[in-house]
């Protein structure tokens, strides 16, 4: 009996002594600290219920400070969660995202870097750096280089004013990259060449159904044909693991850092297919893409020197890296010498060369004529040549690539690749894309069923992951 009671007082002893640890001491559930802070600081906090979860704040009293926006960082770090300024006395509380920083963040980074090249020699000296980081961190140097493309072309059909024609390209043996072929049908000696990724837009109507997104969405055919109307070869292709590429890489892998690698591998590639076609200028090479589109449009741009003009849309910032790994997942922001890059320093890696940057008032453009153009300027201002970069800011729009973006495009294409406009533009002076002929995404598939992908189709990420670890031995 005496042990009994003796066991009985140490289980007490060590449970009081547990329940007196301070962090459990203190401990409270993150609703009930969430209701404080706004009792205390009487503000309103916007936040779903999942965000709560069976989350707990430990030394959850000593989190209050002075202020409550020190206080709601104290509080929602540890439980990786971050707030968004809403309005005057509103916060939104959401998770964290390690590709999203304050805006503030962004504009004192490009501060800090404008101090550390402040003459030509020293930002081309940067260039080069940022450069060999990025082609480094996504592996592409250990890519084969000779491999053939062996272009697989089907469909061809004639439009009013342009063809299209559904290409596929093996990028890497056994990986093909399916797209559109926009040609002028009026081919002259020397004709500007465009590369045109797309982003991760869906259409409004069923966001389930893959053929209404990427590469098949009409906004995207709309720019492509255009241009093609006006003189322009382009090539429309698919993201890594989306659209055709689907076939051979489930969706979920397209959200992998992979893709990233991926994906400016096959720009690189694609790009090799436009300036492989007779007639093709290898002196007026474009890229331009909105969103995930954007990202693609900078990165290529910056790491390969045969394009000439950039016109990255709706995706140029400095405190935003892209929410998607097919962005942000590979470490090809982080420098060896631990000053950082951001997507603002390398979409200015083109420069001097013509650069064009779409924004908007709704997603994290908006801060583009303030932060970014601003040291942007500063960039071509190194050379000379303030007047190749260009903002146009669409304050009252949203996140896409809509017709008065496309038209800002048009405009900046036609200036720096020297083109005729009488075919596009109508009697009253206004950009005409009625005669653009919108495809269903059936017309624009290279394989299907009486044109299965070659027998030596890789298939599955696991498949494409061990023969780049061979490439590199």
């Amino acid at each position: 009996m005496r042990k009994i009671v003796l066991l009985a007082v140490c289980i007490f002893v060590l449970n009081t002594m547990h329940a007196q640890e301070p962090q459990k001491t203190y401990i409270q559930p993150l609703k009930d600290v969430l209701d404080l802070i706004e009792k205390t600081y009487n503000v309103k906090l916007q936040y779903e219920d999942k965000i709560l979860k069976d989350n707990m704040v430990e030394y959850a009293g000593w989190k209050l400070f002075s202020d409550v926006e020190s206080t709601l960082q104290h509080v929602l770090m540890p439980l990786e969660l971050r707030y968004i300024v809403k309005a005057k006395d509103t916060y939104e509380i959401k998770s964290w995202e390690y590709f999203r920083k304050p805006y503030a963040e962004g504009e004192v980074q490009l501060r800090n870097l404008l101090a550390s090249y402040p003459i030509l020699s020293a930002w081309e000296a940067r260039k080069k750096e940022v450069r060999q980081n990025i082609l480094s961190k996504l592996g592409i140097h250990h890519f084969p280089k000779e491999t053939s493309l062996n272009p697989i072309r089907t469909n061809y059909r004639k439009h009013d004013g342009y063809s299209a024609e559904n290409v596929a390209l093996e990028v890497l043996p056994g990986v093909y990259l399916s797209g559109t072929l926009y040609m002028p049908l009026k081919l002259v000696k020397k004709n500007p060449v465009m590369l045109s990724p797309h982003g991760h837009f869906y259409n409004k109507i069923d966001k389930s159904i893959p053929n209404e997104r990427g590469r098949y969405r009409e906004d995207q055919q709309k720019r492509c044909a255009t241009l093609a109307r006006m003189g322009v070869m382009v090539f429309s292709y698919d993201m890594f693991a989306w659209g055709e590429s689907n076939y051979q890489f489930p969706l979920k892998d397209h959200r992998q850092g992979i893709a990233l690698t991926m994906q400016t591998w096959n720009s690189m590639r694609a790009l090799d297919f436009l300036l492989s076609l007779k007639g093709a200028d290898p002196e007026r090479v474009g890229v331009t893409g909105a969103s995930g589109g954007g990202t693609q449009t900078f990165i290529i741009a910056a790491v390969d020197d045969r394009i000439t003009l950039s016109v990255p849309a709706v995706m140029v910032s400095s405190h935003f890296y892209g929410g998607c790994p097919c962005e942000s997942g590979m470490p090809i922001h982080f420098m060896d010498n631990g000053l950082n890059t951001n997507n603002a320093e390398i979409a200015a890696l083109i420069s001097p060369k013509p650069l064009l940057v779409i924004s908007d008032g709704d997603d994290w453009t908006e801060t583009v004529p303030q932060i970014e153009f601003p040291y942007l300027q500063n960039i071509y201002s190194l050379y000379n040549k303030k007047e190749n970069v260009k903002n146009v800011h669409l304050g009252s729009e949203g996140h896409d690539y809509g017709y008065s973006k496309r038209i800002a495009m048009y405009e900046f294409v036609t200036e720096h690749f020297r083109l005729h406009t009488n075919d596009v533009l109508k009697s009253d002076g206004t950009w005409d894309e009625s005669k653009v002929t919108v495809e269903p995404a059936t017309e624009m598939y290279v394989f299907g069923t009486n044109n299965p992908f070659p027998e030596n189709a890789m298939m599955g990420i696991e498949s494409l992951k061990m023969f780049l670890i061979d490439s590199q031995k």
